[in-house]
């Protein structure tokens, strides 16, 4: 028989977070997540997300084993401010039973209606800053850190329950072989004389501060016209500046910048911490962190996480300059490969970026949906 527990306290959420620990056990595709800042990041007195949104947390349980987790997720700035009257749910996984995918997602389709919602949708998160996804073709391809990865028969679970695909997301990587550098450096050159334009690189963390809020600001203008966007808060915006930009090598982050000195591009990239993270098993202390400084002497891959342009200057080829100071710094560092994080399908915008680098699609994800 298969039971469902709402849990709260930070004992349940931390059994919660490590159930993947064992769905996942000897699968070398699957990248851990560090259990503490997992566990802190759905700590409702911490994350700011919690000022506009509501999480409630269920564990599936059968012969008193966990066998399946889900959040149920309303963000009240997508219903009150955009109108979407959307249920959310992440944090999906589940053994292969029917009985258990369904009990979980039967919770969230009963919160839903609760709240005269439309439709559930997911795996998503809080904001456009998480995860997003079910993996549907990759499976054989590592994760990254700021993805999820799920076994191949998740796909499957859905259809049965009548789930349709919604959000469609494919990933790319490219080689900095294939990529016609000497081209990206001419462009740049041409770029910053028509609309005097400089590039800002950091070799600090503080450095990077002082541009912090303004390139959130661009983040939210950049991708207001997607689909699937809701925009970050004040609260956010300086919860993840605090949280996770000291994380990230100053070197990984480049800025251009008008004759004014206002942002209009930037980029944030960060090295791949995947094989670190797996090693670590989850843990940063005592001896995870030896991995994570042994990974940064050896970066030979890195992850675009986000890019952004400003919309009077969209599709006039300002990343050029962006890319060109990324070639030096990759160059200098010794990093071969890119890796793209999830892009939505119907991102035109985006795929024009990428159309000069000669990407590889690796994997593709969805999101799935259900009218309720």
């Amino acid at each position: 028989m298969i039971t469902v527990k709402e849990i709260s306290t930070k004992k349940e959420l931390k059994k919660f977070v490590k159930f993947p620990f064992k769905l996942y056990k000897n699968n070398k595709y699957w990248v851990p997540p560090i259990i503490k800042d997992e566990v802190e990041s759905f700590d409702k007195t911490k994350n700011p997300v919690f000022q506009h949104a509501d999480a409630r947390f269920f564990l599936a349980f059968k012969n008193d084993k966990i066998v399946g987790r889900i959040v149920a997720i309303i963000n009240w700035v997508e219903i009150k401010e955009q109108k979407i009257k959307k249920m959310r749910f992440g944090w999906f996984d589940f053994i292969d039973d029917i009985e258990v995918s369904t009990i979980l997602l039967d919770k969230v389709i009963e919160i839903g209606k609760e709240n005269e919602l439309e439709f559930v949708e997911g795996p998503v998160g809080f904001s456009n800053l998480d995860k997003v996804g079910v993996l549907t073709y990759g499976f054989d391809h590592i994760g990254t850190m700021i993805t999820w990865y799920n076994h191949a028969y998740y796909p499957e679970h859905f259809k049965q329950l009548g789930f349709q695909k919604s959000q469609k997301f494919i990933e790319n990587h490219f080689f900095i072989k294939d990529v016609k550098i000497e081209k990206f450096h001419r462009y740049a050159k041409i770029l910053k004389e028509r609309f005097k334009l400089r590039a800002l690189n950091f070799k600090s963390t503080d450095e990077i501060l002082r541009y912090a809020d303004e390139m959130f600001a661009l983040f939210n203008l950049s991708y207001s016209k997607l689909s699937s966007f809701v925009p970050m808060s004040d609260a956010q915006i300086d919860y993840f500046k605090k949280k996770y930009l000291p994380f990230i090598n100053p070197e990984f982050i480049k800025f251009v910048v008008d004759e004014n000195d206002r942002l209009v591009s930037f980029s944030i990239t960060m090295p791949s911490f995947s094989r670190a993270l797996q090693k670590s098993k989850g843990k940063l202390f005592p001896f995870g962190i030896a991995h994570f400084i042994q990974a940064k002497k050896n970066i030979n891959e890195a992850i675009f996480y986000l890019i952004g342009v400003a919309p009077e200057y969209q599709k006039k080829g300002v990343t050029a300059i962006i890319f060109d100071e990324y070639f030096k710094t990759y160059e200098k560092i010794g990093v071969k490969k890119c890796i793209l994080t999830p892009e939505l399908v119907d991102n035109k915008d985006i795929h024009l970026i990428w159309r000069n680098f000669n990407p590889i699609t690796h994997k593709k994800r969805c999101t799935y949906k259900l009218e309720i």
